[in-house]
C-alpha cells in the first residue's frame, strides 16, 4: 500500500522516539537504525518509502573504476530510479571505511526529488552533503571511493541497515535522534497514534515545566490529567 499524503504529513510532525515507543508496544524492538546520525539536523522530519541499495564486500577483479561506465551499475541505476518522495536506504554492512556515495550522487538524488538518503556506512564530501537541501544520515565521513570496499549488488530488495530490517516500501522516519523503519502495513495507524501521543507529550511537558510531578501525569493514569488534557487540546486547537 502506497504511503498516503495524510500519513506522510502526520509523520513529519512526530519524533523517532515517539514512534519507537509505539512500535515497542506492538512488539517491534529492532526498527531503529543503529549508529547513524544526521549530517545536519533539520526542522522537519524526513519521511518517505524505502528504496534500497545493497552492497557486499568488494572483490578487486570486479571493482575497477571502469565499472561506472555501465549505466546499469546498481549504485548508479539506483540513483537514477529511486522514486521522488522515497528515501534511499543503503546496506553498507555497517562499514564506513569506504564511502557509500558522495556529493554528486546525493545532489542528483536531491534534484530528482528524493526525500532523503540513509547509509550505515559513510559519505565522502560530507561537509558539502550537509549543506544540500536533502536529509542525509550516515555513520561517519569517509573519503575512499565506495569501490575500495563496497560492491553494489542489487537495488530495491530487503536489506539490513544498522541492524534494522528494511523492506522496500517500508516507511522511513528520520529526525535529530536518527532513523526508524515503520513496517508499511501499519504506517497509517502508527502515524495516527503518534500524532495523538505527541499532543499528550507536549501537554505533559508544559505541566512538568510548570512544576507538576510525574505520578499520574506521565503515563496518564489519573483521569483528572486526561480531563485537563482535553481542555488543553481544545484551547490549543490540537
Amino acid at each position: 500500500m502506497a504511503l498516503s499524503e495524510e500519513t506522510r504529513a502526520r509523520l513529519k510532525t512526530v519524533s523517532t522516539a515517539t514512534v519507537a515507543t509505539i512500535l515497542f508496544k506492538r512488539g517491534l524492538r529492532s526498527q531503529f537504525i543503529q549508529d547513524v546520525q544526521p549530517l545536519r539536523v533539520r526542522e522537519e522530519s524526513m519521511v518517505g518509502e524505502a528504496f534500497t541499495l545493497r552492497y557486499i564486500p568488494a572483490r578487486e577483479d570486479l571493482n575497477g573504476i571502469e565499472v561506472f561506465k555501465d549505466p546499469s551499475h546498481p549504485q548508479r541505476k539506483g540513483v537514477e530510479t529511486c522514486p521522488p518522495g522515497a528515501v534511499m536506504v543503503m546496506d553498507s554492512r555497517k562499514d564506513a571505511r569506504a564511502a557509500s556515495a558522495g556529493s554528486i550522487l546525493i545532489t542528483r538524488l536531491m534534484v530528482r526529488g528524493v526525500a532523503g538518503v540513509v547509509t550505515d556506512g559513510g559519505f565522502r564530501d560530507a561537509a558539502e552533503i550537509a549543506q544540500l537541501d536533502i536529509p542525509t544520515y550516515h555513520r561517519r565521513p569517509s573519503a575512499p571511493t565506495n569501490l575500495t570496499l563496497n560492491h553494489a549488488i542489487d537495488i530495491n530488495v530487503p536489506i539490513g541497515c544498522g541492524d534494522a530490517p528494511v523492506f522496500p516500501g517500508d516507511v522511513i522516519l528520520g529526525d535529530g535522534d536518527g532513523v526508524i523503519v515503520i513496517p508499511a502495513a501499519i504506517a497509517d495507524e502508527v502515524a495516527a497514534e503518534a500524532v495523538e501521543m505527541t499532543a499528550y507529550e507536549d501537554f505533559a511537558t508544559e505541566r512538568v515545566r510548570a512544576g507538576q510531578g510525574l505520578p499520574g501525569l506521565y503515563p496518564a493514569t489519573d483521569p483528572k490529567n486526561l480531563e485537563a488534557f482535553a481542555s488543553w487540546r481544545k484551547e490549543k486547537g490540537r
